[in-house]
């Protein structure tokens, strides 16, 4: 069994964490640069890489924690006894997902359909969202003919699409929360004998 994390090296790689959220707070992710990390933190670039692969694991760290916020105030609300509630429930998920092209990119990159060697924290939310709209669907109103799980992948599968067509010009007019609506009625509605 591996030795835990020495708290100097815990100390260390939590300054690094704290200076990436502020850079990002000030402006935004894609304009992150290690080297602005490694200078608010104080620390040598050599140490990031210690901490880090690279720029992406931070940003594995970093997305990977505000998604399991929104999924955190996710889950202390009831069960979405509609589509459009459940569409009202996604949006801060959803929101975050999209606030820039950039993340939009590194959560698809990174959520484990890449086929990543390593698990990390964007690829465990997608199982979360699962688990999480899987327990809601399986209380609601919707479909009954195929498993909660399904319907819930079916969902994280469709507001990915409706992101990313949002990112294409010629799909922009129709705005995130009306694609979704038209998806998800037509997965999650039942089915008529």
């Amino acid at each position: 069994m591996g030795r835990a994390p020495q708290k100097r090296t815990l100390e260390t790689r939590a300054k690094l964490v704290a200076a990436a959220q502020a850079i990002v707070s000030e402006s935004s992710y894609i304009e992150l640069r290690t080297e602005e990390v490694v200078q608010r933190a104080g620390v040598a670039k050599g140490t990031f890489f210690a901490h880090f692969k690279d720029k992406d694991a931070l940003m594995d760290q970093l997305i990977g924690a505000r998604i399991n916020d929104c999924l955190d105030q996710i889950e202390a609300h009831p069960a979405p006894g509609t589509i459009d509630e459940l569409i009202k429930e996604l949006m801060p998920l959803v929101n975050l997902m999209r606030c820039e092209r950039y993340v939009f990119d590194v959560i698809l990159r990174l959520s484990g359909a890449a086929a990543i060697e390593e698990i990390g924290p964007i690829a465990q939310t997608f199982e979360r969202q699962i688990i999480v709209m899987a327990g809601w669907l399986a209380r609601g109103p919707f479909r009954t003919d195929i498993s909660p799980q399904l319907m819930a992948e079916g969902v994280q599968a469709f507001y990915i699409q409706a992101m990313a067509l949002n990112f294409c010009a010629i799909n922009q007019v129709v705005p995130v929360e009306d694609r979704m609506r038209e998806y998800l009625t037509a997965w999650l509605s039942p089915v008529k004998a």
